[in-house]
């Protein structure tokens, strides 16, 4: 696949998944929570795609699929490029997967509380790859 419709496609998800989980934070917190983590996993694949992190791609490519160990070394490389404030905003999405997603913990106020770091993600990540 082309290196460059795969960072736009991406990022096309990482937006959609941001929107999909703004309109569901009252209604279903624990969907919102999933959605709007699933957005900001998207811009950490576009962006390891987009600044070519070799070794990281390599072992995605093996496993044929993600996991939550090349996810975490990718934010961290990200960080490295983009500052703390990704690394920050990575903590939020993840505490969203585990605690607003599979634990159910959260509740609206908690999932609002930590969108505006992961739109911050998304539109960061357009700018840099030119999506806007």
């Amino acid at each position: 696949m082309n290196m460059e419709l795969n960072v736009k496609q991406c990022l096309e998800l990482a937006l959609r998944y941001l929107r999909e989980g703004k309109a569901l934070v009252e209604k279903d917190p624990i969907q919102a929570s999933e959605k709007s983590y699933k957005a900001a996993e998207e811009v950490v694949k576009s962006l390891t795609t987009y600044f070519n992190f070799g070794d990281i791609i390599k072992r995605v490519d093996e496993r044929d699929r993600w996991t939550a160990t090349e996810l975490e070394k990718a934010v961290l490389r990200i960080s490295e490029k983009l500052g703390d404030w990704f690394f920050d905003s990575w903590d939020k999405a993840w505490a969203l997967h585990v605690w607003g997603f599979h634990e159910a913990k959260f509740d609206s106020e908690d999932v609002k509380k930590r969108l505006p770091a992961l739109e911050k993600m998304v539109l960061e990540a357009q700018e840099i790859v030119g999506g806007r």
